[in-house]
């Protein structure tokens, strides 16, 4: 099989200063090329890694809720300063409410 040199790839360019180049200059070419073709295989290896991707999105999901917790906790506690009576009535029906369910079985 012959194969000729490819002139109508986009990286090919095929001038009169093709002609002139160095041998320092082709390799300089050569190893930025096996760089940027490095580059892509890793980026579309990352991409097709869908175990490391779910992994990453439960990460930042967990993250998140871990926030809005943090967020919830604060609004509670800025309600509960706002509102102490309100706050403790609540929890003084709660704690009737268990102590009731719990006497209640007992029997």
């Amino acid at each position: 099989m012959d194969e000729a040199p490819r002139t109508s790839s986009p990286g090919v360019e095929t001038d009169a200063s093709d002609q002139q180049r160095s041998p320092e200059e082709i390799r300089a070419d050569i190893e930025r090329t096996r760089e940027q073709l490095g580059d892509t295989a890793a980026a579309a290896a990352q991409k097709a890694d869908v175990k490391a991707q779910a992994k990453a999105k439960v990460d930042e999901t967990k993250q998140r809720l871990a926030e809005k917790k943090d967020e919830f906790a604060g609004q509670a506690a800025n309600t509960a300063k706002e509102n102490p009576v309100q706050v403790a009535a609540g929890a003084g029906f709660v704690a009737g409410f268990l102590l009731g369910r719990l006497s209640g079985r007992r029997s």
